[in-house]
């Protein structure tokens, strides 16, 4: 990809959060789910970690070496024509100086935003607040430098410590977001966040788009956008949807010596058509 048409990318999906209309986001975990989104009409492709991690043969929690990542990116990348943002988690490296080596290859591997967790990796504890917002200034660096516009969607992680009240970490999850927009962040991502009210209370109390992954408990699109949630993606949702079909077919199929389980209305010639020429 030639630097000006992925500045041209990296623009278009900034703009796509002007808090106008709600994004909707599929997380892609290679280049064939991604060509598949891509076919289905949405107008950007994420990655997930997890479902990239378990397509390459290791567990989430940047278990996955990063030139592999990188060159998962890349495949998706290449494969289709909108903007990517990659979910990089925490980074890759315990220093910004390594935040930002990192934002530099996943710039070149094609992509025009990423996400960054303010939790050590595998969803451990919250990095101290300064901390994690010196690696956000790092990767907003990197990103100038490049000369690549990259949308930078900084996790507040507080949701996936387990908490018993949604509400408890709020005063802190806004301290943390308006570091990180101050340090260079474009939107804040309270993973785990489903509770209207609180999500609602921290939508009201930072300028800046909010990002929400969808679930079968979450509210509606109709409703995170009359609570003024700017971004929704399926992190983990399409990769799990996609296991659990094969895991239903496979045991279907040595319990029954049945093949009734293996007709699809996804075709093999549907997905030789993913990747012919148009």
């Amino acid at each position: 990809m030639d630097r000006q048409s992925q500045v041209d990318k990296a623009r278009a999906f900034r703009q796509m959060h002007d808090r106008r209309a709600i994004l909707l986001l599929p997380n892609a975990w290679d280049a064939g789910s991604a060509r598949l989104f891509a076919r289905r009409g949405f107008a950007a492709v994420a990655t997930t970690s997890a479902g990239v991690a378990w397509s390459l043969g290791y567990a989430d929690g940047e278990r996955a070496p990063l030139a592999e990542v990188l060159a998962a990116i890349a495949r998706i990348t290449r494969v289709v024509e909108l903007p990517v943002t990659a979910d990089v988690e925490t980074g890759y490296g315990e220093t910004p100086e390594a935040v930002a080596a990192t934002v530099h290859a996943v710039i070149a591997a094609g992509a025009v935003g990423i996400n960054l967790e303010d939790g050590r990796p595998g969803h451990g504890p919250l990095r101290p607040v300064e901390e994690a917002a010196a690696r956000i200034r790092a990767a907003r660096e990197a990103a100038e430098a490049s000369g690549v516009p990259l949308v930078i969607n900084a996790r507040v992680d507080h949701w996936m410590q387990q908490v018993a009240d949604p509400a408890a970490p709020l005063a802190d999850a806004v301290q943390r977001a308006q570091a990180y927009l101050a340090a260079g962040a474009d939107g804040i991502y309270p993973i785990g966040l489903g509770e209207p009210a609180v999500l609602a209370a921290l939508v009201q109390a930072i300028d800046a788009p909010v990002n929400v992954a969808a679930g079968s408990g979450m509210p509606d699109l109709a409703e995170l956008a009359r609570l003024g949630v700017a971004r929704v993606s399926t992190a983990t949702r399409f990769a799990t949807l996609a296991l659990a079909a094969v895991d239903r077919a496979a045991a279907a199929l040595l319990e029954s010596g049945r093949f009734d389980g293996l007709g699809a209305t996804f075709t093999y010639a549907d997905a030789q058509r993913l990747f012919e020429p148009a």
